[in-house]
């Protein structure tokens, strides 16, 4: 019987997610022979490694072994350490997920050889070019010969950009996929009793990392300024991705934030089910929070996630203070409620993938 090989592309921490329900999915079709390739984009224990272990994906075939740098150094030397292996390995496909450096540099390596390239998570539009996700996102696109969407925004955003109709497909969002296998593992999670979290009470979650909220010291102080304005009236947990602690100064004068370092996904994705209100400038969260029904407050002026906004517990919020107090107390001060779900958010998008590569052609 003739396999599909797929070289399968991860690289940072939101790829892992996006990632298990695809390999465990083609892992399970004869039809298909998965090859995991993790650049090392991500390369620390809380960002990487103990995600392939909790999420149960199998261990790269090939560590890049990358590791961080400047834009434009990282993506060269993913591309220079990818190519030698999809020589080697002769593919049929490779298949990138998301918006990272990993996803462009082996997107661009795919089809500089010739293959096909599969993009995963397509047509999501912030409309903001000085993201560099937003740069990867529309490179990616542009060059790839599969689209599979998350939600019907890419499937029109595609569309506007000339993108051949049958390249495009809405399947659904493999994160959601592997948010509802795993929450009932996470609620086993012990993290509200190690952060002494677990009377009830209300808290609020924060992550921040986007170079807009962090890198200018200024904007990182305002914002720093209004989570410890919510922490006089509640616990506020803070996750420090790696980017936003090197911004940080030394934790004096921080004593009312729980400064974390990052934490696994189990533990994560229960601290974000029982929290009150989570703020951050993460896309993944926006979707997540959906699914959960915590309210989200989204300290960006764009996001390329809509219909978190249109259908789910998201507001963006900016990065103005008063903004951002005045849409947390009308938060707080309103009933709890869930938004809807989005359309085929319901496990099954790394099936609907899966059969729509095996159809051909």
């Amino acid at each position: 019987m003739y396999k599909l090989k797929i070289i399968l592309v991860a690289g940072a921490r939101p790829n892992f997610m996006k990632i298990a329900p695809l390999m465990e999915v083609f892992r399970s079709r004869q039809e298909i022979d998965p090859i995991l390739i993790h650049t090392g984009q991500h390369y620390d224990r809380a960002m990487s490694e103990l995600f392939f272990q909790e999420l149960g994906i199998p261990e790269p075939d090939v560590n890049l072994g990358v590791g961080s740098a400047s834009h434009a150094v990282q993506t060269a030397e993913i591309m220079k350490a990818f190519e030698p292996v999809v020589l080697s390995e002769k593919p049929d496909a490779v298949l990138v997920v998301g918006d990272v450096n990993s996803t462009i540099a082996c997107g661009l390596v795919a089809v500089k050889l010739g293959l096909k390239l599969i993009h995963v998570e397509a047509g999501l539009r912030s409309f903001d070019r000085t993201m560099p996700e937003e740069i990867n996102r529309l490179l990616t696109d542009a060059i790839s010969d599969l689209l599979f969407c998350s939600e019907p925004s890419g499937v029109e955003n595609l569309r506007h950009e000339g993108v051949a109709e049958e390249k495009i497909h809405l399947v659904g969002n493999v994160m959601i996929d592997t948010l509802l296998k795993n929450r009932e593992k996470a609620e086993r999670s012990a993290i509200l009793d190690d952060l002494h979290l677990n009377s009830g009470g209300p808290y609020a979650v924060v992550t921040l990392h986007r170079p807009s909220n962090v890198d200018d010291p200024a904007m990182l102080e305002r914002i720093m300024g209004v989570l410890e304005e919510i922490a006089r009236e509640m616990p506020v947990v803070f996750p420090l991705h790696p980017r936003t602690r090197s911004r940080l100064e030394e934790k004096r004068g921080r004593r009312s934030l729980f400064l974390l370092d990052p934490l696994g996904y189990l533990d994560f994705l229960k601290l974000m089910a029982h929290a009150r209100i989570v703020l951050t400038d993460s896309g993944g969260i926006q979707e997540e929070t959906t699914i959960l029904g915590t309210p989200c407050l989204t300290l960006r002026e764009n996001t390329e996630r809509p219909i978190t906004v249109e259908m789910g517990t998201n507001r963006l919020v900016g990065s103005d203070p008063r903004k951002i107090l005045g849409t947390y107390r009308e938060v707080m001060a309103a009933p709890q409620t869930s938004g809807r779900i989005p359309p085929l958010w319901d496990g099954r998008a790394a099936e609907r993938i899966a059969t729509v590569l095996l159809a051909g052609p």
